[in-house]
């Protein structure tokens, strides 16, 4: 088994309410691999950085046991960078600056070895990349996951379209759904999504937790419940992690199971709130996930 990551790589700049991070590591890329990370290997990575991106920190995704051969590194050049301000309402933010750099011209380009790859996640990157690396596959994966964002939808709708016939499962939050399809209603967006041939579908509600719909089924998985939140960028490509993460590890696409992959996604994402970027997925345990795990599973257990 194998799964192959494509997405962005940042350095971020990041304010909230409570602190702020300078030139903390984040990107789709990123997040999505060293979540995986704790479920399965091994995980081959696709991304652009510029020479300015801390030779440790690719350290720390080989340690992960990350394939880094189909990352990129520009010499002289400068790594894809934002900055974001959040609100009260961690939900809300304001991006201040975006440097594109050496992401602006990011071709992802598969080593030969990375082609076969049994799982694929497309990350929050620009719908016509996507479909090249689907097109540069040599053999249909088990499962290809894909994440878009409302640039892409308003400006890439068509594009975005063709992505959605050819992979089995979406990840978008709950503006993105609505505003894909013009509908409010959380589930007749899916269901009006799911008609171009997904698998499945998930709407990440923030911290309402998230929904998953596959064939005819509704779960609603609930959100770890934080006095103290320290940085949301990064959440929902954690939660994309652990769910695919925990897919690779147990090879099982039944109902049950994607409901569990939800859970374990949602664990990921609770971790990666806790610290700005990516340092709260850098010395996590698998008791610390297991924990996590039972934890989510007490939250919405009742006696009838």
């Amino acid at each position: 088994m194998s799964l192959l990551v494509v997405g962005s790589i940042a350095l971020d700049t990041i304010e909230t309410p409570f602190g702020r991070a300078d030139n903390a590591v984040g990107g789709s890329a990123v997040y999505i691999s060293a979540a995986a990370s704790y479920f399965t290997a091994p995980i081959r990575l696709v991304g652009v950085v510029g020479s300015d991106f801390p030779k440790s920190e690719i350290d720390f995704l080989k340690s992960r046991g990350i394939d880094t051969e189909g990352l990129q590194v520009v010499k002289n050049g400068k790594t894809f960078r934002w900055s974001g301000r959040y609100h009260y309402d961690l939900n809300e933010r304001d991006t201040l600056d975006t440097q594109l750099n050496v992401f602006e011209k990011f071709n992802p380009v598969l080593p030969e070895s990375y082609k076969k790859s049994t799982y694929v996640v497309l990350g929050n990157i620009n719908p016509e990349l996507q479909l090249l690396v689907i097109d540069s596959l040599a053999k249909k994966p088990e499962l290809i996951v894909c994440d878009t964002m409302n640039l892409w939808i308003k400006e890439k709708h068509d594009e975005l379209l063709e992505v959605l016939k050819r992979v089995d499962v979406l990840i978008v939050n709950d503006s993105e759904a609505r505003l894909l399809t013009s509908e409010p209603n959380l589930i007749k967006a899916a269901r009006k999504i799911m008609r171009l041939g997904l698998r499945t579908m998930i709407i990440k509600k923030g911290e309402h937790g998230a929904l998953l719909f596959s064939g005819g089924t509704i779960f609603s998985a609930p959100a770890f419940p934080f006095e103290d939140i320290c940085d949301p960028t990064g959440a929902g490509d954690s939660f994309a992690g652990g769910f695919i993460g925990h897919l690779a590890r147990t090879e099982d696409f039944s109902d049950h199971n994607l409901k569990k992959a939800v859970i374990s996604g949602s664990v990921m994402a609770s971790f990666c709130v806790g610290k700005y970027g990516t340092e709260a997925l850098k010395d996590l345990s698998d008791i610390d996930i297991h924990r996590r795990y039972r934890d989510f599973i007490e939250l919405s257990k009742f006696e009838e």
